[in-house]
């Protein structure tokens, strides 16, 4: 049994992530933390997510000083704001503790990304060297090994899932980059009220465009470039993605196809669709990224959809800790 804290839990991922955890056979929750300076410190968590009365009724401990928790957990889940999740994790993994971290603090191994799109200076360029990004379908084996897993950001997530097999098989003509246009739902925005995330305020709008910091993370590990336009939809969750590609000469609709089939005939949390495209509905509430395309000579759209709690967060930082400590890895997500 493997004793676990989560920093950040009263916020949308973290306590998608306390549910996960606490119904793993192999998890056991120490402790559910926040910032002491949170509003929610001394708070049940189930009197602020109601749906886990009675299943988790754990109180949020503010948390002031890592160092209380060394020797007592062995893994620390970070659902913490990048600057945070920055200064908190090395002295957890200084501790010994293995950390999936959900914030961007350790993503890109390139110190400047962070001074240019997080507004910080990197401390920590040690860690950022030893980190594994966390898209479990494509670094299983670097994940086995790894201390510090660096969970993918939503957007990208759903975007390199659906670009990685086509670039891997080289079906594409990246002399036209690949155009990512993106929808999220607003829970992406975090839980803090604000009248930009306020339902009733939201429509349906472009942001970030040309320079949202999700734009460098997906070039970065896709090797490519990339024209990536997020959207804010007046939904609560899920991310949906179509992203247009020009296909090198001669590509076939079967070619995309068994690209497709071989990254994924033996992951079980991605679903390819043969025929329909994927949607938002097909995903809120599931751990599964579903994938769907069309060919028109040599154009390609995918589709590719999520939920961005879930995939896009804290069901992806589970399938890592299933892979990391050799566990099934759908264990408790199904």
């Amino acid at each position: 049994m493997l004793n676990t804290l989560i920093v950040g839990a009263s916020g949308y991922a973290g306590v998608e992530l306390a549910t996960y955890l606490n119904r793993h056979p192999h998890m056991n929750i120490t402790a559910l933390a926040v910032s002491a300076q949170s509003a929610d410190a001394g708070k049940r968590l189930s009197d602020l997510h109601p749906q886990l009365k009675g299943v988790l009724d754990m109180t949020l401990q503010p948390l002031s000083d890592p160092a209380e928790y060394a020797g007592k957990v062995d893994v620390v889940f970070l659902a913490t704001a990048h600057e945070v999740s920055h200064d908190l994790a090395p002295e957890f993994l200084q501790a010994g503790c293995v950390v999936f971290d959900l914030s961007g603090a350790f993503r890109v191994n390139d110190a400047d990304f962070y001074t240019q799109f997080y507004g910080f200076t990197h401390q920590h360029q040690a860690w950022l060297d030893k980190a594994v990004y966390g898209l479990a379908e494509w670094n299983h084996e670097q994940i086995k090994e790894a201390q510090l897993i660096a969970v993918p950001g939503c957007y990208p997530t759903a975007a390199q899932l659906a670009l990685k097999p086509l670039l891997k098989a080289n079906l594409l003509d990246t002399t036209q980059w690949p155009v990512i246009n993106a929808t999220s739902g607003v829970s992406g925005a975090g839980r803090k009220a604000s009248t930009k995330t306020s339902f009733c305020e939201v429509s349906l709008q472009p942001y970030g465009i040309f320079n949202h910091r999700h734009h460098p993370e997906i070039a970065s590990h896709l090797g490519t470039s990339v024209i990536f336009t997020p959207h804010l939809g007046s939904f609560p969750r899920g991310i949906l993605e179509t992203i247009t590609c020009r296909l090198q000469a001669g590509v076939t609709q079967e070619d995309v196809a068994e690209a497709f089939h071989t990254a994924y005939q033996d992951k079980p949390l991605v679903r390819l669709y043969d025929q329909d495209v994927p949607s938002i509905k097909a995903v809120v509430g599931l751990p599964f990224c579903d994938i769907g395309f069309a060919v028109q000579g040599e154009h390609l759209i995918v589709v590719s959809a999520e939920d961005n709690l879930l995939k896009g967060a804290s069901s992806q930082a589970v399938q890592c800790l299933n892979i990391r400590f050799g566990f099934p890895e759908t264990l408790s997500l199904l």
